[in-house]
């Protein structure tokens, strides 16, 4: 009885005050359980790729790691040749010059430039423009650091892409921020460079900057597209990459940013009091990674084809409909009129069929009809998810 007033005299931080744990922490705690139990679940929630980084990163990382010098700490901006690798990249890429110097941070991981640019441009009670549906950590962590969180529409019938006349009739003037992730996850909408025009011409007239977040451009993708591509862009957009899902290294946590000079600057007297720089040998590994050709993409795209080709047989017996245009590691589907909520599908998929499919209102109201399957899981583990569904139909 003592121990629990003792525990009543603490309290979390207000600003924790309507924010939740992270749905996949939770549920994934939950099939966690299930395979405890033997249940063997199928999981095709989170995009974590599953195939490895390229021979030549992860011997780089090994032979570097044997160095007795490389294991202080680093500088803050990164170590030049890791912004030096991400400058060579942009240009081959995206056609896309940067100044390695001064325009580009290396980042412990997208999520982590999230929290910097926000906490360097928006003061709390200030508002930010997030897509919904859209990566719910946009909404978390503004509404953990007091930004107010103004959602924007993004529909099918739109393509996905936002609708600029809602956008112009909205009032605007306390918006420091609008997030934006092309191509979109979790829609699979394309990038184009009529959008990315648009956005910056949007931007530039509202006094707003745009942080594009661009993980995807080389998944099942033809042509990568940086916002930075667009003249005059660098002077009110910041763009996001990251290794993560575009050289299969979600684990190791390199992302970087890309911007103006005094962007980088700003946000850089954030990170500075934050956090360290990444271990040297890792740094080496990801710059030997953007070295990566076209054939090495290539591959990887090859075994995400045979998956998504999968994933839609499994829509299909979910009598859900998609876009065949989509791109990136996942594929969004849309449940069928007989399915009255998107959660009691997933849920009964799961304890029935034992496969876990994320519902697409994590992502915001604008999801609540449709379902995501990620493509990070091997042939046979998706074939035998397709094999359980049309089991689990059968037994109706």
């Amino acid at each position: 009885m003592q121990k629990e007033n003792q525990a009543s005299k603490y309290a979390p931080a207000n600003r924790l005050t309507g924010v939740s744990e992270y749905y996949f922490s939770k549920k994934l705690k939950e099939v966690a359980q299930m395979n405890a139990e033997g249940k063997n679940v199928i999981s095709l929630g989170i995009g974590s790729p599953d195939m490895p980084p390229s021979e030549q990163t992860v011997s780089t990382l090994c032979q570097e790691a044997q160095n007795a010098d490389g294991h202080g700490y680093q500088p803050y901006v990164g170590i030049p040749e890791l912004r030096k690798a991400f400058a060579g990249w942009y240009k081959q890429w995206y056609n896309v010059e940067l100044n390695p110097n001064t325009e580009i941070q290396p980042l412990i991981g997208s999520k982590e430039g999230i929290l910097h640019v926000t906490l360097a441009f928006v003061n709390p009670g200030e508002q930010v423009l997030v897509p919904n549906p859209g990566y719910p950590t946009y909404t978390s962590l503004s509404n953990i650091l007091g930004a107010e969180v103004v959602t924007y529409n993004l529909k099918e019938e739109n393509g996905w892409m936002p609708d600029f006349e809602e956008l112009e009739a909205m009032d605007l003037t306390r918006v420091k921020l609008m997030w934006t992730n092309y191509p979109n996850m979790p829609t699979g909408a394309n990038a184009t460079p009529e959008l990315y025009e648009k956005l910056v011409d949007f931007a530039r007239r509202k006094g707003i900057i745009i942080v594009n977040d661009n993980p995807y451009s080389f998944i099942l993708n033809d042509k990568p597209l940086s916002i930075l591509s667009v003249p005059g862009a660098k002077e009110c957009c910041i763009e996001f990459n990251s290794m993560s899902k575009s050289h299969n290294m979600p684990g190791w946590r390199i992302g970087m940013l890309a911007s103006n000079a005094d962007f980088v600057q700003w946000i850089l007297k954030v990170k500075s009091n934050i956090d360290s720089g990444m271990f040297r040998a890792m740094q080496l590994a990801a710059a030997k990674a953007l070295e990566a050709g076209e054939d090495w993409y290539e591959s990887n795209n090859q075994n995400y084809r045979n998956r998504r080709q999968l994933a839609g047989e499994i829509m299909e017996a979910l009598q859900c409909t998609y876009d065949d245009n989509q791109v990136g590691m996942f594929l969004w589907g849309k449940i069928p009129a007989s399915c009255t909520d998107v959660e009691e599908l997933t849920e009964k998929v799961l304890h029935q069929a034992r496969v876990f499919i994320t519902p697409g209102f994590i992502f915001g109201s604008n999801g609540a009809r449709y379902i995501r399957i990620s493509l990070c899981c091997k042939d046979e583990k998706l074939a035998e998810a397709l094999e359980r569904i049309k089991e689990m139909n059968k037994n109706k």
